[in-house]
């Protein structure tokens, strides 16, 4: 399916926020997520099912001042 990741078109074959996780190359880091601008926590990512055309956005932490 295709979904909008940070702005970018990708295909992706996960069902699941989790699972696309992984297959976009982000695996175990530390990121928040939001899906059409409502945050996903986490815990709910393997609950949490995409749909075609939906806007994924993964944020990671920056330190620094």
């Amino acid at each position: 399916m295709k979904i909008n990741v940070n702005g970018e078109s990708q295909s992706v074959s996960a069902v699941t926020l989790a699972d696309a996780l992984i297959e976009l190359g982000f695996g175990d880091a530390k990121v928040a997520t939001a899906v059409n601008e409502d945050f996903v926590p986490a815990g709910l990512r393997a609950a949490h099912i995409l749909n075609e055309g939906d806007r994924l956005e993964v944020l990671a932490p920056m330190q620094g001042g």
